[in-house]
């Protein structure tokens, strides 16, 4: 509703637009929710734009906006113009009940969208290097990149779920040498040990490295990303594989023929600041050592071939100051299609106000699968994904650790097992049989339930330009907060009016839909029972 909105109040201005030969061109129409639900639906400031351009008492445009959309908005009440220019937006009862039978109709395909037909993303996470376990930060990353990946699905999207694999350069050496326990060691804990047991007897760095890197990839960290996480990678990108298949070199190539490098101190140099990077970037050093900057071009290269319209980059806070280079490469390789990145700031764990310490594995390091066996995936999910990406976390390891609904997870799943055993019950008495008549939802309490259910397909097109899943854990306790408000107020199964209880059966059914949905985009499981 809120697009078929906007697209009335586009027309509307448009034709204020050739009434006074003025250029709104410029203007960013928007329509959102009012912050007071009790000013409507939805809202919009442009009255108050235009009088800027126009030189006109925003109330006055406005009015002369709402006589242009007098006919032209089906499913809304008459439109309020309150001060100082907002114009508010209520829909009509009618289309609220419509819209319960909309649901029923559709089941899980409702807020499916077709904005991203035909657009193919690469949608590459977590790609922590395969030196040890998967730490918090990882976590929230990948709890991150799977969520989205499930929105761009719903909306129409064709999305690869890309893990890229460090599994060559320095990294890979410095893991040889705390396997094999020398003088070089960099990484320690209980896992190195365990690889120190099987493969000490190695004297090759390197191989040693390697070894253990395969060791960590298949029996660590994909084991963790599937079986813990709940999270499917279309493909696991190697970077071994993609020097031996001769991409690095290939770029490097391309950079030559458009001559965008040059020779200083014995290494080769990209001329990244042609392109925005604050300085030029090495690409082969003076030992001949292809730089780990030359192997990303190399992946940049790679996904260019496999044709994706937009490249998404999920990076750890540290990576932050990576971007310029990276937009720099992908601009000097030709790269046309768009590049997002997104930073995971820090996570603390916290209890009691106090910071956690739980590994056994190291001093310092919390393992997200830790974290996971000690307060289930539903709750490790629901928590990650209520904070934005680019926000420091402090992890609730307390309210987490509850068992009831002080819980946000618990409380949501406990509407949708609510939900669940409503239904039961009403399939055991027989109630509800036959068409409901709709036209019975008037309560205040019901109607607030379909506003909120109504804005699921809004949330998925919303969330999916703007990559915002932090809005749906809120969401989903937003539905929960109404459908027990609702509960509270209206019965449903009354034995002495069928026809208002299988309307209601109806809106609660809608009601678990939609809920369940949402848990589904999260990947958070919905319980029939608690």
């Amino acid at each position: 509703m809120k697009n078929k909105l906007k697209k009335a109040i586009e027309s509307a201005v448009s034709s204020l637009k050739e009434k006074y030969g003025a250029d709104f061109d410029h203007l960013e129409i928007e329509v959102d929710y009012p912050k007071n639900e009790a000013f409507g639906d939805y809202t919009t400031n442009v009255a108050m734009m235009l009088g800027k351009v126009l030189k006109k008492n925003p109330m006055e445009v406005a009015e002369e906006i709402v006589k242009e959309l007098d006919g032209k908005i089906d499913g809304f009440e008459a439109p309020e113009i309150v001060k100082p220019g907002y114009i508010n937006f209520r829909l009509a009862e009618g289309r609220l009940q419509e819209l319960v039978g909309e649901i029923s109709e559709l089941g899980k395909k409702y807020g499916e969208s077709g904005i991203g037909n035909g657009i193919r993303i690469n949608n590459e996470f977590i790609s922590a290097n395969p030196t040890g376990p998967l730490h918090l930060g990882n976590g929230r990353g990948g709890f991150f990149g799977d969520t989205l990946s499930r929105v761009f699905r719903k909306a129409g999207y064709e999305v690869v779920n890309e893990y890229y694999l460090n599994d060559a350069g320095e990294q890979v050496m410095k893991l040889g040498h705390s396997v094999l326990k020398d003088s070089e060691a960099a990484y320690a804990g209980e896992y190195i040990d365990n690889l120190h047991e099987k493969l000490g007897n190695i004297s090759d760095v390197r191989e040693a490295g390697e070894k253990a890197a395969k060791e960590i990839i298949d029996n660590i960290i994909k084991r963790i990303v599937k079986e813990k996480m709940g999270i499917h990678f279309d493909l696991w990108f190697s970077e071994k594989k993609l020097q031996a298949d001769g991409y690095v070199d290939k770029a490097i190539e391309i950079f030559k023929e458009k001559d965008l490098t040059y020779e200083k101190d014995e290494a080769l140099w990209l001329k990244t600041t042609e392109f925005g990077d604050d300085k030029d970037r090495v690409l082969i050093k003076k030992d001949g050592q292809k730089t780990y900057f030359a192997s990303d071009c190399g992946y940049i290269l790679n996904k260019m071939e496999r044709g994706f319209d937009v490249t998404i980059e999920t990076w750890g806070a540290d990576h932050h100051g990576y971007i310029a280079r990276f937009k720099a490469a992908a601009e000097a390789l030709g790269f046309k299609g768009e590049l997002r990145f997104v930073i995971v700031q820090m996570v603390r764990l916290v209890k009691d106000g106090k910071e956690v310490r739980m590994s056994k594995r190291a001093g310092n390091v919390v393992y997200i699968d830790e974290l996971i066996d000690k307060i289930g995936i539903d709750v490790a999910r629901f928590f990650f994904l209520m904070y934005s990406c680019d926000t420091h976390m402090n992890f609730d390891l307390g309210l987490a650790e509850e068992r009831s609904q002080k819980n946000p997870v618990y409380y949501v799943q406990y509407a949708h097992a609510r939900i669940s055993s409503i239904l039961g019950k009403a399939e055991d008495g027989k109630f509800g049989n036959g068409k409901a008549d709709l036209g019975l939802l008037k309560h205040e309490k019901e109607l607030d339930l379909i506003r909120e259910l109504n804005k699921f397909p809004e949330l998925i097109e919303e969330v999916a330009k703007s990559y915002d899943v932090h809005k749906f854990p809120y969401y989903a306790i937003k539905i929960a907060d109404r459908f027990h408000s609702f509960y509270n107020d209206c019965r449903v199964i009354d034995e002495e009016n069928p026809a208002l209880t299988t309307a209601r059966l109806e809106l609660i059914r809608s009601a678990k839909t939609v809920l369940g949905e949402v848990l589904g985009m999260l990947g958070v499981s919905a319980p029939e029972k608690m």
